[in-house]
Protein backbone atom coordinates (compact mmCIF):
# COMPACT_ATOMS: atom_id res chain seq x y z
CA UNK A 1 0.00 0.00 0.00
CA UNK A 2 1.50 3.32 -1.04
CA UNK A 3 1.68 6.34 1.25
CA UNK A 4 -0.63 8.10 -1.17
CA UNK A 5 -3.27 5.46 -0.53
CA UNK A 6 -2.94 5.76 3.26
CA UNK A 7 -3.85 9.46 3.06
CA UNK A 8 -7.12 8.50 1.38
CA UNK A 9 -8.24 6.57 4.48
CA UNK A 10 -8.32 9.55 6.86
CA UNK A 11 -12.14 9.82 6.84
CA UNK A 12 -12.60 6.06 7.02
CA UNK A 13 -10.19 5.72 9.96
CA UNK A 14 -12.10 8.33 11.97
CA UNK A 15 -15.24 6.24 11.60
CA UNK A 16 -13.39 2.97 12.26
CA UNK A 17 -12.08 4.52 15.50
CA UNK A 18 -15.72 4.97 16.55
CA UNK A 19 -16.35 1.27 15.96
CA UNK A 20 -18.13 1.72 12.63
CA UNK A 21 -16.97 -0.88 10.10
CA UNK A 22 -19.57 -0.80 7.32
CA UNK A 23 -18.64 2.48 5.62
CA UNK A 24 -20.07 3.20 2.18
CA UNK A 25 -18.54 5.60 -0.30
CA UNK A 26 -20.82 7.18 -2.90
CA UNK A 27 -20.32 9.27 -6.02
CA UNK A 28 -22.04 10.19 -9.27
CA UNK A 29 -20.92 10.56 -12.83
CA UNK A 30 -22.69 12.24 -15.71
CA UNK A 31 -24.14 15.44 -14.29
CA UNK A 32 -22.61 17.54 -17.06
CA UNK A 33 -23.27 15.63 -20.32
CA UNK A 34 -25.92 16.66 -22.84
CA UNK A 35 -27.33 13.15 -23.01
CA UNK A 36 -27.62 9.82 -21.27
CA UNK A 37 -28.44 9.06 -17.66
CA UNK A 38 -26.78 10.29 -14.50
CA UNK A 39 -25.17 7.28 -12.82
CA UNK A 40 -24.44 6.84 -9.11
CA UNK A 41 -22.58 4.13 -7.26
CA UNK A 42 -22.38 3.27 -3.58
CA UNK A 43 -19.83 0.74 -2.38
CA UNK A 44 -18.78 -0.72 0.96
CA UNK A 45 -15.11 -1.73 0.73
CA UNK A 46 -13.19 -3.91 3.18
CA UNK A 47 -10.75 -1.63 5.03
CA UNK A 48 -8.30 -4.23 6.37
CA UNK A 49 -4.78 -3.20 5.35
CA UNK A 50 -4.15 -6.34 3.28
CA UNK A 51 -7.37 -5.83 1.27
CA UNK A 52 -6.78 -2.18 0.32
CA UNK A 53 -6.54 -1.75 -3.47
CA UNK A 54 -3.61 0.43 -4.50
CA UNK A 55 -4.18 3.19 -7.04
CA UNK A 56 -7.77 4.17 -6.24
CA UNK A 57 -8.31 7.86 -6.97
CA UNK A 58 -10.73 10.30 -8.53
CA UNK A 59 -11.80 8.37 -11.67
CA UNK A 60 -11.16 11.44 -13.88
CA UNK A 61 -7.44 11.31 -13.01
CA UNK A 62 -7.04 7.71 -14.22
CA UNK A 63 -6.60 6.32 -17.72
CA UNK A 64 -9.44 4.33 -19.23
CA UNK A 65 -7.39 1.13 -19.01
CA UNK A 66 -6.52 1.75 -15.33
CA UNK A 67 -10.17 2.50 -14.49
CA UNK A 68 -11.28 -0.77 -16.12
CA UNK A 69 -8.68 -2.76 -14.15
CA UNK A 70 -9.55 -1.08 -10.85
CA UNK A 71 -13.31 -1.36 -11.42
CA UNK A 72 -12.98 -5.13 -11.85
CA UNK A 73 -10.96 -5.39 -8.61
CA UNK A 74 -13.35 -3.13 -6.69
CA UNK A 75 -16.40 -5.18 -7.72
CA UNK A 76 -14.60 -8.43 -6.81
CA UNK A 77 -13.52 -7.19 -3.38
CA UNK A 78 -16.52 -5.06 -2.36
CA UNK A 79 -18.53 -6.16 0.66
CA UNK A 80 -21.55 -4.68 -1.12
CA UNK A 81 -22.22 -2.28 -3.97
CA UNK A 82 -25.10 -0.78 -5.93
CA UNK A 83 -25.05 1.15 -9.21
CA UNK A 84 -28.14 3.14 -10.24
CA UNK A 85 -29.07 5.41 -13.12
CA UNK A 86 -31.70 8.09 -13.62
CA UNK A 87 -32.92 8.66 -17.16
CA UNK A 88 -32.66 11.82 -19.32
CA UNK A 89 -36.49 12.13 -19.13
CA UNK A 90 -36.40 12.33 -15.33
CA UNK A 91 -33.43 14.74 -15.45
CA UNK A 92 -35.50 17.02 -17.72
CA UNK A 93 -38.47 16.72 -15.41
CA UNK A 94 -36.90 17.34 -11.99
CA UNK A 95 -33.50 18.94 -12.90
CA UNK A 96 -30.03 17.43 -12.67
CA UNK A 97 -29.39 18.11 -8.95
CA UNK A 98 -32.66 16.49 -7.88
CA UNK A 99 -32.06 13.62 -10.31
CA UNK A 100 -28.59 13.10 -8.80
CA UNK A 101 -29.98 13.05 -5.25
CA UNK A 102 -32.73 10.62 -6.32
CA UNK A 103 -30.10 8.40 -7.95
CA UNK A 104 -27.96 8.47 -4.81
CA UNK A 105 -30.93 7.67 -2.54
CA UNK A 106 -31.78 4.70 -4.78
CA UNK A 107 -28.18 3.51 -4.41
CA UNK A 108 -28.15 3.69 -0.62
CA UNK A 109 -31.55 1.98 -0.38
CA UNK A 110 -30.47 -0.64 -2.91
CA UNK A 111 -27.28 -1.66 -1.09
CA UNK A 112 -27.72 -5.31 -0.04
CA UNK A 113 -26.02 -4.47 3.29
CA UNK A 114 -27.05 -1.31 5.15
CA UNK A 115 -24.01 0.91 5.86
CA UNK A 116 -23.37 2.35 9.31
CA UNK A 117 -21.96 5.52 7.76
CA UNK A 118 -21.81 7.11 4.34
CA UNK A 119 -19.09 9.24 2.77
CA UNK A 120 -20.40 11.14 -0.25
CA UNK A 121 -18.74 13.41 -2.78
CA UNK A 122 -19.99 17.00 -2.29
CA UNK A 123 -23.77 16.34 -2.39
CA UNK A 124 -25.74 17.13 0.77
CA UNK A 125 -29.04 15.33 1.38
CA UNK A 126 -30.75 13.06 3.90
CA UNK A 127 -29.83 9.52 2.91
CA UNK A 128 -31.30 7.88 6.01
CA UNK A 129 -27.86 7.06 7.41
CA UNK A 130 -25.10 9.08 9.07
CA UNK A 131 -23.50 11.00 6.20
CA UNK A 132 -20.39 13.07 5.71
CA UNK A 133 -20.29 15.19 2.56
CA UNK A 134 -16.71 15.81 1.39
CA UNK A 135 -15.75 18.37 -1.25
CA UNK A 136 -13.49 16.64 -3.82
CA UNK A 137 -14.25 13.47 -1.92
CA UNK A 138 -13.44 11.27 -4.91
CA UNK A 139 -9.80 12.37 -4.59
CA UNK A 140 -9.67 12.44 -0.76
CA UNK A 141 -11.53 9.29 0.31
CA UNK A 142 -10.68 5.72 -0.68
CA UNK A 143 -14.35 4.64 -0.48
CA UNK A 144 -15.66 7.57 -2.56
CA UNK A 145 -12.83 7.05 -5.06
CA UNK A 146 -13.87 3.40 -5.45
CA UNK A 147 -17.49 4.48 -6.05
CA UNK A 148 -16.39 7.08 -8.61
CA UNK A 149 -14.43 4.46 -10.58
CA UNK A 150 -17.22 1.87 -10.82
CA UNK A 151 -19.78 4.58 -11.70
CA UNK A 152 -17.53 6.03 -14.43
CA UNK A 153 -16.72 2.65 -16.00
CA UNK A 154 -20.40 1.66 -15.92
CA UNK A 155 -21.52 4.91 -17.59
CA UNK A 156 -18.72 4.93 -20.17
CA UNK A 157 -19.63 1.37 -21.19
CA UNK A 158 -23.30 2.38 -21.39
CA UNK A 159 -22.46 5.32 -23.67
CA UNK A 160 -20.38 2.99 -25.88
CA UNK A 161 -23.51 0.81 -26.24
CA UNK A 162 -25.62 3.88 -27.11
CA UNK A 163 -22.99 4.77 -29.75
CA UNK A 164 -23.91 1.55 -31.58
CA UNK A 165 -27.59 2.57 -31.67
CA UNK A 166 -26.94 6.24 -32.54
CA UNK A 167 -23.55 6.15 -34.36
CA UNK A 168 -23.78 9.64 -35.86
CA UNK A 169 -23.11 11.41 -32.51
CA UNK A 170 -19.77 9.81 -31.51
CA UNK A 171 -20.89 8.94 -27.97
CA UNK A 172 -18.06 6.39 -27.65
CA UNK A 173 -15.56 9.28 -27.86
CA UNK A 174 -17.04 12.08 -25.73
CA UNK A 175 -19.49 10.03 -23.59
CA UNK A 176 -22.21 12.62 -24.19
CA UNK A 177 -20.32 15.70 -23.04
CA UNK A 178 -20.74 18.92 -25.00
CA UNK A 179 -17.72 18.75 -27.27
CA UNK A 180 -17.61 20.76 -30.49
CA UNK A 181 -18.12 17.58 -32.56
CA UNK A 182 -21.10 16.53 -30.42
CA UNK A 183 -22.82 19.93 -30.67
CA UNK A 184 -22.25 19.98 -34.45
CA UNK A 185 -23.80 16.49 -34.72
CA UNK A 186 -26.88 17.64 -32.76
CA UNK A 187 -27.24 20.65 -35.08
CA UNK A 188 -26.88 18.41 -38.14
CA UNK A 189 -28.99 15.40 -37.11
CA UNK A 190 -31.19 16.86 -34.37
CA UNK A 191 -31.43 15.30 -30.90
CA UNK A 192 -31.81 11.54 -30.37
CA UNK A 193 -34.02 9.92 -27.70
CA UNK A 194 -31.30 9.97 -25.03
CA UNK A 195 -30.54 13.69 -25.29
CA UNK A 196 -31.55 15.86 -22.33
CA UNK A 197 -33.94 18.43 -23.78
CA UNK A 198 -33.24 20.98 -21.04
CA UNK A 199 -29.49 20.76 -21.73
CA UNK A 200 -29.58 21.31 -25.49
CA UNK A 201 -32.30 23.96 -25.90
CA UNK A 202 -29.68 26.65 -26.66
CA UNK A 203 -28.58 25.01 -29.89
CA UNK A 204 -31.58 23.00 -31.12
Amino acid sequence: MSGNQTDKLVYERKLLDEGLTLIAGMDEVGRGPLCGPVVCAAVIMPLDDHLIIDGIDDSKKLSEKKREQLSKLILERAIAYKICEVSPEVIDEINILNATILCMKNCVEGLPIKPQALLVDAVKADFGVRTESIIKGDALSYSIGAASIIAKVYRDNLMAEYAKIYPEYGFEKHKGYGTKAHIEAIKKFGPCPIHRKTFIKNFV
